[in-house]
């Protein structure tokens, strides 16, 4: 039997000239002296918080446990699949692109980064770009840069709380201020800044502008309606199928029970991140761990089965690696 067991994440918070003092709406209980832009839940260096793993970053334990730990649908058996966060936009975020995988191999870097964002919370007016408006060329958007006016050529779209945003790498992208997203993606950093409207930090030209697709599959994820489970007691969302991840949205007022494996025969580790309320996390043989909004409990793969048995009530993201090739997902804008 493995040593694996549900591991509760501690958020790690990081400080961004975009962020915000007030993270209120997902972690009511802290206070913090500087404007924070990113909650990372599942990053390399994220550390375990509870149990005898207390203190250990998902980095060592994926190399310790393998497959164990990541299941047998990630692409790397010694590395976590999946960076899940909260971000937090209080101003514009520069503009910027993130490699795809071919890309990102050009320069070195063993993936890109695809990501996708579920509107947690939004303001009205909250705005984001995404991807180049029609016709516009990458050496157009180079011009424009050079001439500081990179927004006019951006494809900006008014965002709703609910909504599911799919971002393929090389989609040219920022957000405006106003909404929390749960941002899931490959695990990478690589960004490459394109504008940053005069601000003095460093952009990252030359590979970025190498990076710029000008025809993405990115959009707002076009979903089928959620469905009743466990006899009408519960509701899930699912929210994207795509290559790299999947994520559903779960509204459970009675117990669920879960697998870490799919329809293809293959396991993953599965990530739990709770939007609202309250609930416990069950496997067999282990303790009992509490998923309270703005928490991360990450479920490893050799597991098998667990269940969530809502405290009231509980709304939380599950975000997994799909066992079998998934196409990108139908999108519009």
């Amino acid at each position: 039997m493995t040593q694996l067991y549900p591991l509760l994440m501690s958020p790690a918070f990081d400080p961004r000239p975009w962020g915000t003092l007030d993270l209120s709406p997902i972690y009511p209980n802290h206070k913090f002296g500087e404007k924070i832009g990113e909650a990372w839940l599942t990053g390399d260096d994220c550390q375990v918080s509870n149990g005898p793993f207390a203190k250990r970053s998902l980095s060592s334990l994926s190399k310790e446990f393998g497959s164990e730990l990541v299941g047998a649908a990630a692409r790397d058996p010694q590395r976590f699949p999946l960076l899940l966060k909260f971000l937090f936009p209080a101003e514009k975020l520069s503009v910027q692109v993130h490699p795809d995988d071919a890309a990102a191999q050009r320069f070195g870097e063993p993936w890109g980064k695809t990501e996708c964002w579920y509107v947690a919370h939004a303001k009205p007016g909250s705005q984001i770009a995404l991807g180049l408006k029609p016709g516009v060329t990458a050496a157009q958007l180079e011009q424009a840069i050079q001439e500081n006016r990179a927004e006019e050529l951006l494809n900006w779209i008014n965002i709703y709380q609910g909504e599911m945003i799919y971002v393929a790498g090389g989609t040219v992208h920022t957000l405006g201020p106003g909404s929390i997203l749960v941002e899931t993606q490959q695990q990478s950093d690589t960004t490459y800044r394109l504008y940053d409207y005069g601000r003095p930090r460093e952009l990252h030209l030359e590979r970025g502008l190498a990076s710029v697709k000008e025809r993405v599959a990115s959009g707002k994820v076009i979903r089928p309606a959620p469905v009743s489970i466990n006899g009408g007691k519960n509701r899930r969302s699912s929210m994207i199928s795509a290559p790299y991840f999947t994520v559903d949205l779960f509204e459970l007022k009675a117990p669920q029970e879960f697998s870490t494996g799919d329809d293809s025969g293959k396991n993953s580790v599965q990530i739990l991140v709770a939007i609202d309320g309250c609930g416990v996390v069950e496997a067999q043989g282990r303790d009992p761990v509490t998923l309270a909004k703005g928490d991360a409990v990450v479920i490893p793969a050799a597991l098998q089965e667990f269940s969530v048995r809502p405290q009231w009530s509980l709304e939380f993201l599950k975000a997994s690696v799909p066992g079998s090739p998934l196409p990108e997902p139908a999108t519009r804008m």
